[in-house]
């Protein structure tokens, strides 16, 4: 059997487009991936993230908000940066590990859980889903 490749999605402050991106990887992809993300400055997984991946029916809620530095000895094979702090940031990691970038607007405001923020989070879960979508569709037809 085959080791599923290790992806880790990074971003700020691990609190949203990272742990969204995070969620929906696992989702769409069926199991053939371990699934992680991370940010440079980690901080807790916006409650606003964990509702919009509810309306969609993916539980976000036991993620974690997790160091960029805990992953760099971890053999990760795909790194994906959605931010473009992260991309600045973010060391090369060891090893033969594929970099990408992927410049997703950050839906974060504050730290509030309302309504009126939930559209933010709504666009951001639709960019990652079709780039995601994109990126899975790649690896298939490689």
């Amino acid at each position: 059997m085959l080791n599923k490749q290790k992806v880790l999605f990074v971003c700020r402050g691990n609190s949203c487009r990272s742990q969204i991106a995070e969620g929906l990887l696992r989702n769409m992809a069926d199991d053939h991936f371990d699934v992680f993300s991370c940010g440079t400055d980690p901080s807790r997984v916006h409650p606003n993230a964990i509702v919009v991946m509810d309306e969609w029916g993916i539980d976000i809620s036991n993620q974690t908000s997790d160091d960029l530095n805990n992953y760099l000895d971890e053999n990760i094979d795909i790194v994906i940066l959605v931010s473009d702090h992260a991309n600045k940031l973010c060391p090369n990691f060891p090893g033969d590990v594929q970099r990408l970038h992927w410049s997703v607007d950050d839906p974060f405001r504050d730290w509030n859980q309302n309504e009126s923020q939930l559209d933010n989070f709504r666009k951001t879960r639709q960019d990652l889903k079709i780039r995601i979508q994109k990126f899975l569709d790649d690896i298939r037809s490689s």
